[in-house]
This record gives C-alpha cells, sequence and structure tokens, in this order.
C-alpha cells in the first residue's frame, strides 16, 4: 500500500462527543429512565434527541410524534429543556478545563480540547489524560461520552465517531491509513453531499484514496478548504482550536415555531417582534450593529414568505428595525393563511455604529435609546432575559410557545428553584461529585 509518508505527531487534539446529549441529559436528571427508549421534542412535535435504546426501535431524528408511536409506543416523549442542557454542557466544560485551558466549545455537546505538552505536567500519557476525562465526564454527569485522540481536529472528529456510543479511539499520525482506507469521503467532517458527489466522479470513494493524492492535483481540483481537509488527513495541524468566545459572527438568526398555528395578524407579528428583540439582544451582547434584515414567516404547509430590508444606519436597537419591518409584513402577511413560525436574519454585522444627521434629530433619538438599552441589558442580567419588553411582543410573551399537548411544561419548570422564574434560570451547575 502507498505510503502517506506522515511526520510524526506533532499534537494531541482530543474531540469529546456526548452521546444523545439531550435525550441523556433526561436520563441523568431521571435516573429511572435508564434504559427506556426517550425521545426529546415534543414540543417542537418532531424527535430532536433520542436514547439508543429508542434508535433502535425505529426511531430517528426529526421523526413526527405520530411516526415515532407507531414504530415506538413505549418511547417516553418528553420536551426539550434547553436550560438544563445548557448546564450540562457547562459542567462538561468546566470538567475537561480541568485538565487543559486549551477547550473550543465547539457546540452545545461538543468541544475540541488541546493536550500537546501536557504529559510531564500531569505525570500522565496522553491516551492516559484521555481516559480520565472520558471517567469524570461519565462518572460526574451520569451519562456517557465519545472520545477521540488524534494529531488535528479533522482526525480526532473521526475517532470520536469510531467506537459510538462511549468509545475512545487513538489514532496516531503513522497508523492514518487503517482508518482513512475504513472510512467513506461522505463522513468527513467539512465534506458535504455535493462535494462527495464530485470526489466520487474523480474516482475517490475513500479518505485514503483523497490523502493519498499529489497535493499539485488536489490544488487543480479543489478550492482551499478542501486542501486544508487533505492536509489534516495526512496528519497536518491546520485548523487551531478556538478557545475565545465567538464575536466574529456574519449573521445573526433567530426563529421560533409556534403551536398551534395561527391567521392573527397581531399574534403572528408579536411573535416576529420578539424574534427580532432576542436577536438585539445577542448582537448588543457581542458589540454588533447591522444594516441588512431579512425577516420571513412560515407557513403550515412549510411555505416560506420573506422580504429583505436595507437600513439607514448600523443599529442594534429592536424598534428601529420592527418599525421597518412593520411596513413590509403588511405586504407579506396573508389572513387566509394559517403560520407556525416567524424567522429573523440580522446581515452586514459591523462592530461600528453608523450616525447619519438629520434636521428632525433621529441620531439623537437613536443614541437615547441605545443608553437606555444598556440600563435594559443590566437589567435582564439581575432579573432574567425579557424582564423587560416592547409592547409589539406582548402577545408573544403573554402566550407559551407551544399550547395543547405539545405545550406540556419540562419537569424543570414544574419545580423551580428559589428565586428562578419561567424567565430567569439560575446558572448553577452541579459542582460536587456523584457518590
Amino acid at each position: 500500500m502507498k505510503s502517506l509518508s506522515l511526520r510524526s505527531c506533532p499534537r494531541a487534539i482530543l474531540h469529546i462527543d456526548g452521546d444523545c446529549f439531550f435525550a441523556s441529559c433526561e436520563v441523568a436528571k431521571n435516573p429511572a429512565l435508564k434504559g427506556l427508549p426517550v425521545v426529546t421534542g415534543k414540543e417542537r412535535g418532531i424527535a430532536s434527541s433520542m436514547t439508543y435504546e429508542a434508535k433502535a426501535r425505529g426511531v430517528t431524528r426529526g421523526m413526527q410524534l405520530h411516526q415515532i408511536r407507531k414504530v415506538c409506543p413505549e418511547a417516553i416523549i418528553l420536551p426539550s429543556d434547553y436550560e438544563s442542557y445548557s448546564l450540562y454542557s457547562k459542567r462538561m466544560f468546566e470538567i475537561v478545563r480541568r485538565y487543559t485551558p486549551e477547550v473550543e466549545e465547539y457546540s452545545i455537546d461538543e468541544c475540541f480540547a488541546d493536550l500537546t505538552g501536557l504529559r510531564r505536567p500531569l505525570r500522565m500519557s496522553y491516551r492516559q489524560i484521555a481516559e480520565k476525562i472520558k471517567h469524570d465526564l461519565d462518572l460526574e454527569l451520569g451519562m456517557t461520552f465519545s472520545i477521540g485522540l488524534a494529531p488535528n481536529k479533522i482526525v480526532a472528529k473521526i475517532a470520536s465517531k469510531w467506537k459510538k456510543p462511549s468509545g475512545l479511539t487513538i489514532i496516531p499520525a503513522h497508523a492514518l491509513h487503517v482508518f482513512l482506507e475504513k472510512l467513506g469521503v461522505e463522513k468527513i467532517w467539512g465534506i458535504g453531499p455535493q462535494t462527495t458527489a464530485y470526489m466520487n466522479k474523480l474516482g475517490i470513494s475513500t479518505a485514503l484514496d483523497f490523502a493519498l493524492k499529489d497535493i499539485d492535483w488536489v490544488k487543480k481540483n479543489f478550492t482551499k478548504p478542501h486542501v486544508e481537509i487533505w492536509h489534516e488527513l495526512r496528519g497536518d495541524f491546520i485548523y487551531p482550536l478556538s478557545t475565545l468566545e465567538k464575536h466574529d459572527f456574519k449573521s445573526i438568526g433567530k426563529t421560533r415555531t409556534f403551536t398551534p398555528a395561527s391567521s392573527k395578524k397581531d399574534f403572528v407579528f408579536s411573535q416576529l417582534s420578539k424574534n427580532i428583540e432576542n436577536a438585539c439582544i445577542k448582537l448588543r451582547r457581542h458589540g454588533l450593529f447591522t444594516k441588512n434584515v431579512f425577516f420571513f414567516l412560515k407557513t403550515q404547509e412549510f411555505k416560506h414568505f420573506g422580504a429583505e430590508i436595507r437600513l439607514s444606519e448600523s443599529i442594534s436597537i429592536p424598534q428601529i428595525i420592527i418599525d421597518a419591518v412593520k411596513k413590509n409584513f403588511d405586504l407579506i402577511f396573508d389572513a387566509r393563511q394559517h403560520y407556525r413560525a416567524t424567522g429573523i436574519v440580522l446581515m452586514k454585522l459591523t462592530c461600528e455604529s453608523t450616525k447619519t444627521l438629520s434636521l428632525f434629530g433621529e441620531s439623537v433619538m437613536i443614541e437615547k435609546i441605545t443608553h437606555l438599552y444598556d440600563g435594559i441589558d443590566t437589567m435582564a442580567k439581575k432579573y432574567g432575559k425579557h424582564s423587560v419588553f416592547l409592547g409589539s411582543s406582548f402577545l408573544a410573551m403573554q402566550n407559551h410557545q407551544h399550547e395543547g399537548s405539545r405545550g406540556v411544561l419540562t419537569e424543570r419548570k414544574h419545580h423551580l428553584f428559589k428565586g428562578e422564574t419561567f424567565r430567569k434560570r439560575l446558572a448553577m451547575p452541579y459542582l460536587g461529585k456523584v457518590k
């Protein structure tokens, strides 16, 4: 077999992936559910996460509730408890940071960690460090994690998926070809369906086929991102860990589904107003401003109708966006339709606001409102998100996001801690060890 001519492993990168994370959090909260087919996503009407017991009975992600009950009548279908999931996620990252400060929080249920150079300080081999991290995560969080250890992020992500669930796979640089020859190109992180089809036409079906190609051939036939993937498949360290909080967003979007679907204009607009407020909260949190916005309405038949709007100034406050959207909303909304979701996307983001002088003092008004939101954001930190909100969002705030059988409250909301409300959660992840 042709050699990859790899250098010795320059880095030790860990990828940690929570197994069926949302469903596993529910089992961790209620151990009586252990071994049962648990599914989350009741409030959305589709499965968002499921335990392996549910998967074994035919439940798949995105499956509608009535389909779940057909293939798995005994399934325990729960509403998603994102507040609890975020606490488990925070605790997961804290445990990993006991061993290394270089942690990239890639998503709510997965992260990368750089262990390079820690063997001597920790007096353990890289394998032993990975095993210890997995042991602590499994024991203290009451769920399992799949872990991959490799020379870089691409290969570490391949390794973490090699033995699911609860696996620990190490792929050293000298043994890369053993794993790559068994891996289809469609399973490589960063390779989508279109690129997979293109590679297949070029005679590439496995990751090893791609890794063995000459660099000049790769540069001729592929763009820079795929050339970087090629390097990582050969054991090079190309993608650094991003350990800082992300601030360089290209866009910020908020979408919320509600049930039952509604044809009431004021209610649908209120849902959109709430999304705009949420998007602007994130915008201000990262010190960003938007110049272009796109809003849309989704019907019960999953058809989308929307419009893009250009603002005269780069701003971060919701009132001006809502006023601009309102004019176009009347053109989009159709009272004969039933709508199930609204969404907003803020684009052309910048770190600086733009102010234009006017005879009527709009810039002065915007500056005053901006200072007002400094106070509102301070209040939100103390009393919870949406402790103060706009009147246009009142109907959305007054009603539950989902009514009827899909509006069942999570167990956490039935048993709030002292000081908690539906709008405020106490960020108190468990810090002790399970006995």
